[in-house]
This record gives structure tokens, C-alpha cells and sequence, in this order.
């Protein structure tokens, strides 16, 4: 089977086509290659840098930022919106997040006439809840659905706060300057919900006392039921490995926390082999308030495709050492030129694999860059400006089709 792959790897090792490359004005984006990138824009706070690469046939990584008014009402609170949505098992729940979750912000904005930590937390229920409705409609014909899920981060910068909410295993880290040294220090904002982490492990013990395989160790990987979301396979040690961690909450994953759609007509190769009683994933985010001081210089909004090659301080640093025009595409290079070291290749000849292949060698990456004017931070939320929307690009391919490779494989199974 290993020489199998390695073969077909060969055959899709190829000088790609210039068929993606897209050479227009930085209004909204521009594309090269698989990536996308936006290197400088201005929010309501300072600037902002995005870039999205894309691995998968279908780009399963969803982003967005919005600034300017955060409410439906004209004389509602204004600030910036940063959403970053790593889709598993195909990209129809990072979609929905993106076409829904701001919009229901606003709308949670406008009753309580202020942003707050509730106002969020509203906001992801009521998309966990629309998702849900979207699979009750699909699951005759599109039984699939049920098995498609997405982490989902959030901060939202409003009247001097920075609000940071999480779903999974995507990362805010802020970069904030040392005035005696000039250093400038990372620091994680987001908690993150990933079985390979030992408090993560322990939480699902005591929601499920019962269970005994709640999280399973396989190949030196925790996982939640002994699941591999999206079952993509890497080479790595002449050993076919899973190149995805199992998140413990996310918007979607609906087979894992409604036991009526962990069954048919959801295929065989979906289903868990036993019944529940009780959510086995959560959708509650965790959420942190930060009051931003005038050495917060920026935050790192970055699915872990990012992390899983850069540390949160070579990131920082990263940033912090070069202009920030083009920030986030400097860091997408960086964790690319770490991917292609670990397989022992040049940067160069990892760029000319296409999407699908690509995904062997690293994950879709998003990464947002957000720079904080301390002058503009301070100013209050009434302060109008104009609205700015922009989401992270990627290949237009019909969205009416579930991703390649999305079956879940069950512990035990070879």
C-alpha cells in the first residue's frame, strides 16, 4: 500500500498549470497558486494582513473580517470581527459559519445594545442550532452531512476589549512589546480542545464516566472515540499515518452529539458501533475578555495548520521583525518551508504540488494577522467608520459536493 501511494505522489508531482494564477488589484485578494492573500488592509483598529493556502480538493479552511458597525442598529458599538473556521470531513459547515455567524452577532449586538462575552456565546449556539437544521433538511438525501463539522475561532475588538472565543484547535496569539528589553512576548489567548492535551482528556473522562473508550490512544495519537476526522494519510517514518488530531468541540459533527443521525441511512463506515445517551462532542465555546493595553501590538488569528510547524514565538517574531504589509503571507511561506524540510524536500518542488496531493504534506493553512493602533483601540465604540468585509479566498469549485476522503476510521480498524 506505501508504494502504492508513493507512486501515485510521483505521478501528481508536476509543474502546475498557471490556471489559479491571478494577478489583479489587492482590493480583494489576490490568488497564486493554491495561495490566496490580502498583505495589507485597514480595520477600525489598524491594519490587518490575510493568507490562506490551500491542501484539500476542496478548501475546507473558511475565513473572514468585518469591521465597522457590529450591530444591526446604526448606533450600535463598531469594531472588528476576525473569524477563522477549519472545516473537517468537508467544507459545508466552514461555510455555513462564514455565511451565518456574523450575522447573527449582529443581531445579538442589537437586543443587548453591547458587545459582550453572552453575545457571542448566543451567536455560536444560534449557528450550531441553523447547521443542525441544515442537516435535519439534507440527511435523506445527503446523509454525509451529519459527519461534517468545523473548528471555529473568533475575537472580536470592541470599545478597548479583545474577545476571544474557540471551537477546536485553531490559535490567537498576541504579540505584546517588553518596553524594557524591545522584546515583543507571545501569548495564547484562545483555550484550545484537542484529546492530545491531558486537561482535554480529563474533561471528557468526567462528562463520561461510563465510557470507557471516550478517547482512545492510537498511533500515539489521542482521539475522541478513537476517530480520525476527514481520514487523510501521511507518510512519515515509512509508516502510513493520520495527519489529523481529533478536536473534542466543534459547530456541526452533528452524528457525534444527536444519536438519532448516528444511524442509517448515515452510512456503515460513519457510524459509531454503539449508542449514546449524551453529546459526545460539545458546541460551547470557551471565551476570554481582554482588556487591550497600549504594548498589545497585534494578534494571530491561524488554523493549526500553522501551528503544527510554527511555535507561537517564532510566529510572533516573525511578524514582528518585518513590515506588516504582507505579514500573514510571510507567515504561511515560514510554516510551508517547515513542511517541506520534515519531508526532506525543497520549498520550491512542494509548491508545485496540486491540491488533494498537496494535503499529504501539510493541512489548509488561514492566517490573519490583526495590528492594534493603540490610538484607534482607545477610541470608543460610537465612533463611525466605514464597513469593511473581507473573507479568505481559495479555488472556486462547485459547493454542492462533499470532500474526497471524509469517512471517519473507527479505533481498531487497520
Amino acid at each position: 500500500m506505501l508504494s502504492e501511494l508513493m507512486n501515485y505522489l510521483r505521478a501528481c508531482f508536476r509543474p502546475r498549470s498557471n490556471r489559479y494564477v491571478h494577478t489583479g488589484s489587492d482590493a480583494g485578494g489576490r490568488q497564486d497558486g493554491l495561495l490566496w492573500y490580502k498583505d495589507s488592509g485597514q480595520h477600525f483598529n489598524g491594519e490587518f494582513s490575510m493568507a490562506v493556502v490551500q491542501a484539500n480538493n476542496l478548501l475546507e479552511d473558511q475565513s473572514q473580517i468585518e469591521s465597522g458597525n457590529l450591530s444591526l442598529h446604526e448606533s450600535g458599538p463598531c469594531g472588528t470581527f476576525v473569524g477563522v473556521y477549519d472545516g473537517h470531513g468537508g467544507p459545508e459547515t466552514s461555510r455555513f459559519i462564514n455565511d451565518h455567524l456574523f450575522q447573527h452577532l449582529k443581531r445579538f449586538t442589537s437586543e443587548q445594545q453591547s458587545m459582550s462575552a453572552d453575545v457571542i456565546r448566543k451567536a455560536f449556539q444560534a449557528t450550531e442550532e441553523g447547521f443542525l437544521s441544515v442537516v435535519t433538511r439534507q440527511w435523506p438525501m445527503k446523509p454525509q452531512i451529519a459527519a461534517v463539522g468545523s473548528c471555529c475561532l473568533v475575537g472580536v475588538v470592541c470599545g478597548g476589549f479583545l474577545y476571544i472565543a474557540n471551537l477546536g484547535d485553531s490559535r490567537a496569539v498576541l504579540g505584546r512589546a517588553v518596553k524594557a528589553t524591545g522584546e515583543v512576548l507571545a501569548i495564547q489567548l484562545s483555550s484550545e480542545h484537542n484529546a492530545c492535551i491531558e486537561s482535554v482528556r480529563q474533561e471528557l473522562h468526567s462528562l463520561h464516566p461510563d465510557d470507557s473508550n471516550i478517547v482512545v490512544l492510537k498511533h500515539n495519537v489521542w482521539r475522541v472515540k478513537g476517530l480520525i476526522q476527514g481520514c487523510v494519510l501521511a507518510i512519515e517514518c515509512n509508516t502510513l499515518v493520520s495527519f489529523s488530531e481529533q478536536v473534542s468541540r466543534s459547530i456541526g459533527d452533528v452524528y457525534l452529539k444527536k444519536a438519532e443521525f448516528n444511524r442509517e441511512p448515515l452510512y456503515v463506515k460513519f457510524r459509531l458501533r454503539e449508542p449514546f445517551t449524551r453529546p459526545i462532542l460539545s458546541s460551547e465555546p470557551s471565551i476570554s475578555v481582554h482588556q487591550l493595553q497600549p504594548h498589545d501590538q497585534f494578534v494571530i488569528f491561524a488554523s493549526d495548520g500553522l501551528w503544527e510547524h510554527l511555535s507561537n514565538q517564532e510566529a510572533v517574531d516573525l511578524v514582528k521583525n518585518h513590515p506588516r504589509s504582507g505579514s500573514a503571507r510571510r507567515l504561511v511561506k515560514a510554516a510551508l518551508q517547515e513542511a517541506a524540510k520534515k519531508r526532506e524536500m525543497r520549498y520550491s518542488d512542494l509548491k508545485k504540488i496540486d491540491r488533494g496531493v498537496r494535503r499529504h504534506f501539510h493541512d489548509d493553512i488561514t492566517v490573519i494577522v490583526v495590528f492594534l493602533d493603540s490610538n484607534l483601540v482607545s477610541r470608543a465604540s460610537s465612533v463611525k467608520c466605514p464597513n469593511l468585509s473581507v473573507r479568505g479566498g481559495g479555488i472556486n469549485l462547485p459547493p454542492n459536493s462533499l470532500a474526497p476522503c471524509a469517512t471517519p476510521t473507527e479505533a481498531g480498524n487497520p
